[in-house]
């Protein structure tokens, strides 16, 4: 069980927000983070390198912040079930592929910008966590 935190989860989804209008406004792109990230590696269509890396590099500094200035601990539990992370890691590359991005794109800039497709694909990547969730906890009994 994880805590109710309205105020943290307020500010962190304001500052997501702001990331992304902020890409948008000032790059002309959709902070997807599959794409990003996918896109570091070669080959460089463009010259954008430094950009991206930046970003990437902002999603693992911010919680080593978190730890170093605000002296919070973060936990993350992860599988030891090395198969499944391997399946669990290669479905999801392969849904961001066939998806044209993943839930951050989607999620939060496709939503925001009324995109029927992110709409959809939104409501497929909802669907499916609620069915995966359900059969971990309730039928396997994970």
């Amino acid at each position: 069980m994880t805590e109710f935190t309205p105020l943290a989860s307020l500010i962190g989804g304001m500052m997501i927000g702001l990331s992304a209008v902020l890409l948008m406004l000032w790059e002309g792109r959709i902070a997807g983070i599959s794409g990003i990230a996918g896109r570091l590696l070669p080959p460089y269509r463009d010259g954008a390198f430094l950009s991206r890396f930046g970003f990437v590099v902002g999603l693992v500094a911010a919680p080593l912040a978190m730890i170093a200035l605000g002296g919070v601990e973060i936990s993350q539990t992860v599988s030891s079930n090395i198969p499944l992370m391997i399946a669990a890691g290669l479905l999801v590359g392969f849904g961001s592929v066939w998806g044209n991005g993943c839930t951050s794109g989607h999620g939060v800039c496709g939503l925001s910008r009324l995109s029927a497709r992110s709409i959809v694909a939104t409501g497929v990547f909802m669907a499916t966590a609620f069915v995966t969730v359900f059969l971990v906890r309730h039928v396997i009994g994970a």
